[in-house]
């Protein structure tokens, strides 16, 4: 498959299935994302956005199908190596935050670094702070944070190791309009700041606009643009 800029994409998902139990959960025959680009994935909830996040992190093994990220087969990696690409490849936000809650946030942005096998850059740390509105809370621990600043360090912690795809589960879900939009347009920033690619989930229909590509999950699934 090649993307409409004739190159290979940047991920590419080819006659993917999930099931939980006997229930499919998530099918998607072909899908795909070129370098650079954000993308919307949309749905209500239990369309299988987080499934499909997951299996694009390589945190869990679709029950059938092959996705291709950076010109590697993820699927069929053993799970150290496929651990060991995502620490280098890919910034998660997730939904819950998971802050490591014996960390300070700085702390928790150091951890993500080392586990990508990179050295600290302080100056980058501090810039991503500063523009999340963070930089007085760097010494915070995740349970002295209000809820919509742990989704920020979350988001700086994903962003932290220039990772080329970022992946957001459900980023706005507890902001009112105004922070959802700045939101994501501090998301469109970072990755804009060192070309990654970036795919946000979301049910939340007053983000779409900010989207020229989107992945439509719903019955049946299909993707738009």
């Amino acid at each position: 498959m090649m993307s409409a800029r004739g190159n290979a994409p940047f991920v590419c998902v080819r006659d993917l299935r999930h099931l939980y139990g006997d229930r499919t959960v998530l099918r998607l025959e072909n899908w795909q994302l070129d370098a650079g680009e954000h993308q919307l994935l949309l749905g209500a909830s239990g369309s299988g956005k987080t499934t499909l996040l997951s299996i694009l992190a390589g945190l869990l093994t679709p029950t059938e199908g092959q996705v291709h990220l950076c010109g590697r087969e993820i699927t069929s990696m053993p799970a150290a190596a496929r651990d060991r690409f995502r620490a280098t490849h890919i910034g998660i936000i997730f939904q819950d935050h998971h802050l490591i809650s014996s960390l300070t946030v700085d702390e928790n942005l150091d951890l993500a670094i080392g586990l990508a096998g990179q050295k600290r850059d302080a100056e980058w740390c501090t810039y991503l702070l500063e523009k999340l509105g963070l930089r007085d809370r760097k010494h915070a621990k995740p349970r002295q944070l209000s809820r919509g600043e742990a989704q920020r360090v979350a988001i700086a912690r994903a962003a932290a190791v220039r990772a080329p795809l970022i992946l957001a589960d459900e980023p706005t879900s507890a902001l009112d309009e105004s922070n959802a939009d700045n939101a994501i347009s501090l998301l469109f920033q970072i990755a804009e700041d060192y070309g990654a690619t970036l795919l946000v989930a979301s049910h939340d229909r007053r983000i779409m606009h900010r989207f020229g590509h989107l992945l439509h999950l719903d019955t049946p699934l299909r993707a738009a643009s």
